[in-house]
């Protein structure tokens, strides 16, 4: 794990006057959750406390991903691109679901710390989209929506 960690330092050594993120994709290949990848972050902690980034995007949308609690108390001091959309679903997640998310992870980060996003992008795989573009859409816009819900409510 350390190795992970140094050598995504060398390739953003120098890199100055820009936010770094890192994601860990969980998968994409598949619609079908049992099969995708599942457990919470505790064994990338060593990685990710030893890399030189700014914020860590991470896949919250979907239960496979284990409790906010353990990032949040190992890296609150960083950013956090919070996973809120599950790009592989048709359900399209509500803004009270998505709010809810974020102030869960108000419990170890403050309000300009989060940063919401999809779990992953909503790309193509040969002939196969993750998602239909219009599902894509809407999930993006209960992003946009909630945003604005918890700007107003936090500032």
């Amino acid at each position: 794990m350390v190795y992970a960690a140094e050598l995504i330092n060398q390739v953003i050594d120098g890199i100055d006057g820009i936010r770094i993120g890192i994601h860990v994709c969980r998968g994409n290949w598949s619609r079908n959750e049992e099969v995708l990848l599942s457990g919470d972050y505790t064994p990338l902690i060593p990685a990710f406390s030893n890399m030189n980034v700014n914020q860590y995007v991470l896949e919250y949308a979907t239960p496979r991903a284990g409790d906010i609690r353990v990032i949040g108390e190992a890296l609150g001091h960083k950013e956090i691109g919070l996973g809120v959309v599950n790009p592989r679903t048709e359900t399209v997640e509500s803004t009270d679901w998505i709010v809810s998310r974020a102030e869960q992870a108000l419990t170890w980060y403050r309000p300009e710390q989060i940063f919401l996003n999809p779990d992953c992008g909503f790309g193509c795989f040969a002939n196969r989209c993750v998602n239909e573009e219009e599902v894509a859409f809407a999930k993006i816009s209960q992003i946009v929506k909630s945003a604005n819900i918890l700007r107003e409510k936090y500032g």
